[in-house]
C-alpha cells in the first residue's frame, strides 16, 4: 500500500465583531478569528496537512488570501476541494489527527460534532478524525488569548 503523511500549521488572530468558526461550526464566542476566509483555523491546518502529504504545496498557493472569490469563504468549501484535489491525483485521506491551542472557549464539548461535520467533506468516517484541543498554560500568544493556532497530522492512501 502507497501512503504518505503530511502536516499542517495555522494561525489566526481573535478579534471583536466577527463570528467564530472553528471544525466547521460556527461556535458561540464573543471574539472571531481574523482572516481572509471565514479563518477556520482547524480545517486550514487539515488543508495543509492533507496537501503536503500529497506534495501539492498548501492552502495559500491553491486558495490565495489576495483572491476575491475566496473572501468570506466557508473552508468547509476549501476542505471539499482540497479533498477532490487529491482525489484527481489517485489519493484518499486515510486520517487525521489535529490538535487545537486555545485557552478559551472550552472546546471538548464540540469535539464530536466537528468530526461529524468534517468527516463527510473527506469521505471518511468520523472516527477517522481525531481532534484534540489544549491550552497553552497562559503562555504566548495564544495563552493571552490574542489567538488560536491548529495543527495537523494527516495520513493519505493510493486509491
Amino acid at each position: 500500500m502507497d501512503i504518505r503523511v503530511g502536516q499542517g500549521f495555522d494561525v489566526h488572530r481573535l478579534v471583536e465583531g466577527r463570528q467564530f468558526f472553528l471544525g466547521g461550526l460556527c461556535l458561540p464566542f464573543e471574539k472571531g478569528l481574523l482572516g481572509h476566509s471565514d479563518a477556520d483555523v482547524l480545517i486550514h491546518a487539515i488543508c495543509d496537512a492533507l496537501l503536503g502529504a500529497a506534495g501539492l504545496r498548501d492552502i495559500g498557493y491553491h486558495f490565495p488570501d489576495n483572491d476575491p472569490q475566496y473572501a468570506g469563504i466557508d473552508s468547509k468549501i476549501l476542505l471539499q476541494r482540497t479533498t477532490a484535489l487529491l482525489k484527481e491525483r489517485g489519493w484518499r485521506v486515510g486520517n487525521i489527527d489535529a490538535t487545537v491551542c486555545a485557552e478559551r472557549p472550552k472546546l471538548n464539548p464540540f469535539i464530536p460534532q466537528m468530526q461529524d461535520t468534517l468527516a463527510p467533506l473527506m469521505e471518511v468516517a468520523p472516527e477517522q478524525v481525531s481532534i484534540k484541543a489544549t491550552t497553552t498554560e497562559k503562555l504566548g500568544f495564544t495563552g493571552r488569548e490574542e489567538g488560536i493556532a491548529a495543527l495537523a497530522v494527516a495520513l493519505i492512501e493510493k486509491i
